[in-house]
């Protein structure tokens, strides 16, 4: 088997290196001052084609997964927050609206999408509904046309600056959880709704909002994939997305120990580099390792995506070892810089927190570990049999 990146995607990132060095790298203290990703990155990345999916033949087209992995990897060694923001356009908004969007919103909405002209957000996370995605209580009421929409979405990346909102309802509050949820399309300019920015510390600069809906009207043809199938569709939503946050995740890791050894090199300690002490030396060698163990897991379950085949367990595996890799590896990066690390402005500063941010999106670490143990006895079972 071969593991190396293949020459297409080596010569996409040099371009992409060059990319983030133009548009974000010289922005980024702004944006981190101003707690916004501004529309124009959006566009400037779905004009350059970074998206995961493109526009042809009036469709959308989904472009391989490991080449978004390594994206995104790359936008979150240089700020996992602006990663994030780009992780929810795309493979959140996008795959929903690829996977559940019927052929008029693909139509209305998807080339605008793809050019990063039509942002869309994705909202299930209620207060009382995290990891139980089929615990939500918006709603949704049947009309003669349409649907009326009551409740709140509590913690929407990309909320404030988004067109569009892909959102879970209940539609058949006497239901069984598996039929009770619907997921619609909402054009957030729409009445009865309104947003409120949340004052976050993690993942900075992407915003946070929180969007109340308030008797909004929703037209039938807003409805997503098929009513009462919004928990199977969301979860199918998170899957897909599962493997590109690894690639989040292990980026924040790989941008903090670049950094980590960096001043281990140079920060002169009785007399001698950081570096040149032996417990030094050894954790550096051991997170090296583990970062790379970490980084083939990520690969192998985007390959495998791409292949066509149930990828499950794999997406499971690699959110689980990449976020477990960076929570460890990111406050051991930040204590090398002594109390420099706990300025806001200083680079290293925001790893600790935004890996403690991926470990709880797409699942938390209890969450891949259900799934990874489920899958293990399906496969022995499979076995056995």
């Amino acid at each position: 088997m071969d593991f190396s990146i293949p020459v297409e995607r080596a010569a996409e990132l040099e371009d992409f290196d060059v990319f983030l060095k133009e548009k974000v790298s010289s922005n980024l203290p702004t944006w981190n001052r101003e707690g916004i990703v501004p529309r124009s990155f959006f566009q400037m990345m779905g004009n350059a084609g970074w998206y995961g999916y493109r526009w042809q033949d009036e469709r959308l087209v989904k472009r391989p997964g490991l080449r978004e992995t390594l994206l995104l990897e790359r936008i979150a060694k240089l700020s996992p927050g602006v990663a994030v923001a780009v992780l929810i356009v795309s493979d959140l908004g996008l795959t929903a609206l690829n996977l559940f969007g019927t052929d008029g919103q693909i139509e209305r909405f998807g080339a605008g999408a793809v050019r990063g002209e039509n942002l869309i957000c994705f909202g299930n996370t209620e207060n009382l509904a995290g990891s139980d995605a089929a615990g939500i209580t918006m709603s949704a009421e049947k009309t003669n046309d349409g649907w009326v929409l009551n409740g709140s979405k509590a913690y929407t990346t990309n909320g404030l600056v988004s067109d569009l909102a892909v959102v879970t309802a209940v539609t058949e509050p006497e239901a069984p959880r598996n039929r009770r949820i619907s997921m619609f399309l909402v054009e957030l300019d729409s009445e009865g709704i309104s947003r409120k920015k949340l004052n976050k510390q993690v993942w900075i600069p992407s915003d946070l909002s929180r969007i109340e809906f308030n008797q909004v009207f929703v037209p039938d043809d807003h409805l997503m994939g098929n009513q009462g199938k919004g928990l199977q569709q969301t979860l199918t939503v998170f899957t897909n997305s599962r493997i590109p946050i690894s690639g989040l995740a292990l980026g924040t890791a790989a941008g903090a120990f670049d950094l980590a050894v960096q001043r281990a090199r140079s920060r002169m300690v009785f007399g001698r580099p950081i570096a040149e002490f032996q417990s030094k030396a050894f954790e550096i060698a051991d997170f090296y390792a583990r970062l790379e163990a970490a980084r083939l897991m990520v690969y192998r379950a985007a390959v495998a995506m791409d292949s066509g085949a149930d990828f499950r367990f794999e997406a499971s595996l690699a959110k689980y070892l990449s976020v477990e890799i960076a929570k460890e590896l990111c406050p051991w990066a930040a204590d090398l810089f002594g109390a420099a690390s706990v300025v806001r402005e200083h680079p290293v500063h925001k790893f600790p927190m935004d890996a403690w941010a991926v470990s709880l999106a797409e699942g938390t670490q209890d969450v891949q570990k259900l799934v990874i143990f489920r899958e293990i006895m399906k496969k022995q079972f499979q076995s056995d049999g």
